[in-house]
């Protein structure tokens, strides 16, 4: 896990952005909250918590195709834009808005 800095009361920031691995998830814990973190192929980051609706799979393990990622105890397809589990599954897992400055990926847990 990188090193996590928060600055305001809901902007932290979690990593260089290459630090994050391309293609796969990695969980970040801050507090209580525990995020999965992907940096997707075209270098955009992404952030939803780290548990599937269904059986709570650990998110961040789960494969990543294009923006979603496939749980990796049932397979559900969630989009990481949105949360929402695709079809005919159903669900949402909550989703943070993240953005990188100058190399630095950052997340707004408000």
């Amino acid at each position: 896990m990188g090193s996590v800095k928060q600055v305001a009361a809901s902007r932290v920031k979690l990593a260089r952005l290459d630090e994050l691995p391309l293609g796969t998830g990695k969980t970040v814990r801050l507090g209580a909250l525990e995020l999965a973190v992907f940096r997707l192929g075209d270098d955009t980051v992404r952030a939803v918590e780290n548990r599937c609706p269904h059986k709570n799979g650990v998110l961040a393990e789960g494969m990543v195709s294009g923006h979603y990622v496939f749980c990796p105890m049932h397979d559900r397809k969630i989009d990481l834009n949105d949360g929402l589990v695709q079809k005919p599954d159903d669900g949402c897992v909550k989703t943070f808005g993240t953005w990188v400055e100058d190399g630095v990926v950052w997340v707004d847990v408000g």
